[in-house]
């Protein structure tokens, strides 16, 4: 592929089959190798391997292959024994050993921190891993959809929208994929119609699941795209009976050609559009929109992070900014004197104050708006925090609050982060306005994929 502009060359052909050896792995997982300086990204890869591939993409900066064949076997592979889970994406890391995979999200953290950060020197400990590194997911969606004449659950294709049937999802709660699959047949066996999503025609689009860790409660959502459901005065029963554990059946009706799954309109048919679980002790009520850590175990483990990088004596002001359900918040509130939610998403904040009452928690209040916004107007009114606790989402804090909270100066700040590049730009901008990294800890919350979440403390 030669660009007169440019006239740029790459050394290697499309189609064409090469050999190399795997020198590094991308923050998604994928193999890099390089011929004459041009990288190569190659899923499947392992550091170390020897390789053949084939080059199935040439772009300016780097190439994509396929591998085709491991001449030199890494000592941290594992066998996948289903090739439909390599075809998924839900596992990017699965052919990797857990020890490893833990190792390599460390390596993530502290990269980014030396180039984005600049910070060489922070101290990033060993990611805290499980001991089980499956069946932790708490929540599915799972698309229904047509296959060989049936209504079919599964996985979408990598970047497709077709189908593989599948019932058994390995980092899925156990009894979720069951769920699933007591639903399909029922759905079956009442003749529901799958989505068309070419057409837009057919009703039953998503199955999700909900199941409470701690509770064992259950919430099943039925995502139409019609409000039609028939014959309801069976469907319904028949999950009950099939599920013992749900306390929740909701339909939630997307008439809409998306891949949005959820729409606007929701029926309620069984109980409310609520379940509960714990976290650290208190009690959540979750609605089928609200956000929830999807793996519990390990939010405990994030959030006992955080408590204990907080140090609070019961005399502090704390702020938590982005706070959701309140998940945190109410973990903080137990400890601090008086606690200051911030939320964007008004029934988040609804929620956050009916968990706060189920748990007879006081000395919290909540603000709804953008974090930015309001630590930008608490700034202005001369407000004081001793501890700021942040937990934005991927695309990390706003300047506008970064310069809020150098303006608010508060004593100690910890920044829960699910994605280790803005985390990196967002400490520059801290250390540059005064305060010092003390330490970063990982914590793995999706074992087998590329992710990595990370508590991190600030003194200033």
């Amino acid at each position: 592929m030669s660009n007169s502009k440019e006239n740029f060359k790459a050394p290697v052909e499309k189609n064409e089959t090469y050999q190399g050896e795997i020198i590094d792995l991308t923050h998604e997982g994928l193999g890099v190798a390089k011929i004459e300086h041009y990288p190569l990204f190659i899923e499947g890869a392992l550091v170390g391997e020897t390789i053949e591939f084939k080059v199935i993409k040439i772009g300016k900066s780097f190439g994509i292959g396929k591998l085709t064949k491991i001449i030199n076997q890494s000592p941290d592979r594992v066998e996948i024994t289903d090739k439909a889970y390599a075809q998924t994406g839900t596992m990017p890391l699965q052919h990797l050993s857990y020890k490893a995979q833990l190792k390599f999200k460390k390596n993530q953290i502290e990269t980014v921190l030396e180039k984005i950060g600049k910070l060489p020197n922070a101290k990033v400990e060993n990611v805290i891993g499980m001991e089980n590194p499956f069946g932790y997911r708490n929540k599915a969606q799972i698309p229904v959809r047509k296959n060989k004449e049936k209504l079919e659950t599964g996985v979408f294709r990598k970047k497709s929208h077709d189908l593989i049937p599948m019932e058994d999802f390995k980092i899925q709660d156990p009894e979720i994929d069951k769920a699933v699959v007591a639903v399909r047949d029922i759905m079956r066996k009442y003749s529901i119609k799958p989505y068309n999503e070419k057409e837009n025609t057919g009703n039953l689009r998503h199955i999700l699941v909900r199941r409470g860790y701690h509770t064992g409660e259950m919430m099943i959502v039925l995502v139409t795209r019609t409000p039609k459901l028939f014959p309801l005065s069976k469907i319904v029963p028949d999950i009950l009976e099939a599920l013992p554990e749900v306390v929740s059946i909701i339909q939630n009706v997307n008439p809409k050609k998306t891949n949005v799954i959820l729409g606007q309109e929701v029926i309620v048919l069984h109980g409310e559009d609520k379940y509960r679980d714990k976290l650290l002790g208190h009690t959540f009520e979750i609605s089928h929109r609200s956000f929830f850590q999807v793996n519990t175990v390990q939010a405990e483990i994030l959030y006992s992070k955080v408590l204990e990088f907080a140090e609070l004596t019961g005399e502090e002001t704390v702020i938590d900014a982005y706070s959701g359900i309140g998940t945190i918040t109410l973990a903080l509130a137990e400890k601090a004197k008086k606690v200051y939610g911030i939320e964007l998403i008004e029934p988040a904040v609804e929620d956050a104050q009916r968990n706060a009452e189920l748990n007879g928690i006081e000395n919290v209040t909540y603000q709804v708006g953008a974090a930015e916004e309001v630590m930008l107007e608490w700034s202005k009114q001369g407000r004081k925090a001793d501890l700021l606790v942040v937990d934005p989402p991927r695309k990390g804090l706003d300047e506008q609050f970064i310069d809020a909270v150098l303006e608010m100066q508060p004593e100690k700040m910890v920044y829960v982060s699910c994605n280790p590049s803005t985390l990196a730009r967002d400490l520059a901008l801290l250390v540059a306005g005064g305060y010092s990294v003390e330490k970063v800890q990982p914590v793995d919350m999706f074992p087998q994929t590329s992710h990595v979440e990370s508590v991190t403390l600030l003194t200033k």
